[in-house]
C-alpha cells in the first residue's frame, strides 16, 4: 500500500511542481490555490509518513536512521518552505514551493527506496 501512495504523492507532487513553476515563469503572484494544492501535498506526505510507520513491523527497515530522517524530512520540508513565504505573494514565491515540491517528491521516491 506505501507504493502506491508513494505515487500518488509522487505525481501531485509533479503537478504541484510544473504549476508553480508556471505561475513563475508567467511573473504572477502567488495564487491562493497554490497556496491550497501545497497543503494537500502535506497532507498526502503525513499519510505517507503514517503508512511508512509500519515498516517497523517486523525486521524494519535496512538502515533506521536513514528511514526515519526521510520520514521526518518528507513532513517538514513543505511546511517550512509554504511559511517562509506565507507574507510574500512575489513570483519568487511560487518558485520555492516548486522547489520544495520537487524535494519531498525525490524524498516520497528515496523513502520507498529505503524501505
Amino acid at each position: 500500500m506505501s507504493t502506491q501512495i508513494t505515487w500518488i504523492v509522487v505525481g501531485y507532487a509533479a503537478l504541484v511542481v510544473v504549476l508553480a513553476v508556471m505561475v513563475a515563469v508567467r511573473r504572477g503572484e502567488r495564487p491562493a490555490w497554490l497556496d491550497q494544492m501545497a497543503w494537500m501535498l502535506e497532507l498526502l506526505l503525513v499519510v505517507r509518513a503514517l503508512v511508512g510507520l509500519s515498516a517497523f513491523r517486523g525486521d524494519g527497515p535496512d538502515s533506521v536512521s536513514t528511514y526515519v530522517g526521510y520520514l521526518l524530512a518528507s513532513v517538514c520540508v513543505l511546511p517550512i518552505a509554504i511559511r517562509s513565504v506565507e507574507g510574500d505573494r512575489a513570483p519568487w514565491s511560487s518558485a520555492v514551493l516548486a522547489v520544495a515540491a520537487l524535494a519531498v517528491g525525490v524524498i516520497a521516491v528515496r523513502l520507498e527506496m529505503t524501505g
